[in-house]
């Protein structure tokens, strides 16, 4: 099976976008999060990305974009499964990774997905990580999740992106807590205040999200018709 159909197979299960990654993409990956700890016969990565609703930005309320995002995060658990099975059909191992699952690395002090899905991103020529440690990709800005498979076959990989972010430091100036003033983002301060339970209503939020909000390739060529100026 080729790269092309690899592709067909994952848009036809619903996927936006999709690129594959050479396993030598990687050899700066952190000790312990490599392709290659999690499947050693692992010789391609593929990246696949859902398109996340722009309307959700300029909602006052911050409900909808949190439960955009689980819905999300569910529909991309099942496209990865299904791709996996379609997969072992025609005889070639895959293995899904997570879209929304991360274990403390207690070496940096830092929650770590068993491979990072946006790095996985930029090596498979999805886009380009941004400023505001959010992958950039030309269709959808930063509106786009992420899912990946871990491959044994060797696909032909598509080619990277150059970098899209300008480094203009709006979502460095407009973070509340701080956490995008040196380039390694401080995870913890970015997490406690951004995610966590409404006092009030006692249920999950997503409560922050500005630096996607100011970001000037936060929508990309497909959703800049939407942009709001206010």
């Amino acid at each position: 099976m080729d790269s092309k159909r690899i592709k067909e197979i994952m848009f036809a299960l619903g996927a936006d976008l999709c690129g594959i990654a050479s396993i030598d993409r990687f050899d700066n990956a952190p000790k312990g999060y490599h392709p290659l700890d999690a499947l050693p016969t692992c010789k391609s990565v593929i990246s696949f990305g859902c398109r996340f609703p722009v309307g959700t930005l300029n909602c006052k309320s911050n409900i909808p974009y949190t439960r955009i995002r689980n819905s999300i995060t569910s529909k991309m658990d099942a496209i990865v499964l299904d791709f996996c099975i379609e997969m072992e059909k025609n005889q070639i191992v895959c293995v899904p990774i997570p879209t929304n699952e991360s274990q403390w690395d207690k070496n940096t002090n830092r929650w770590r997905s068993i491979v990072s899905q946006k790095h996985i991103a930029q090596a498979a020529g999805l886009g380009t990580i941004g400023r505001h440690s959010l992958l950039i990709t030309p269709e959808f800005g930063s509106m786009v999740w992420l899912g990946a498979v871990l491959c044994e076959q060797n696909l032909e990989p598509d080619k990277m992106k150059e970098p899209l972010c300008n480094n203009c430091n709006l979502c460095v100036d407009i973070c509340p807590v701080n956490a995008l003033e040196n380039p390694e983002i401080k995870q913890q301060s970015c997490w406690d205040f951004a995610f966590g339970d409404d006092e009030e209503e006692k249920v999950w939020r997503i409560a922050c999200h500005k630096c996607r909000d100011i970001c000037p390739y936060n929508l990309g060529s497909q959703n800049s018709i939407l942009r709001k100026n206010n």
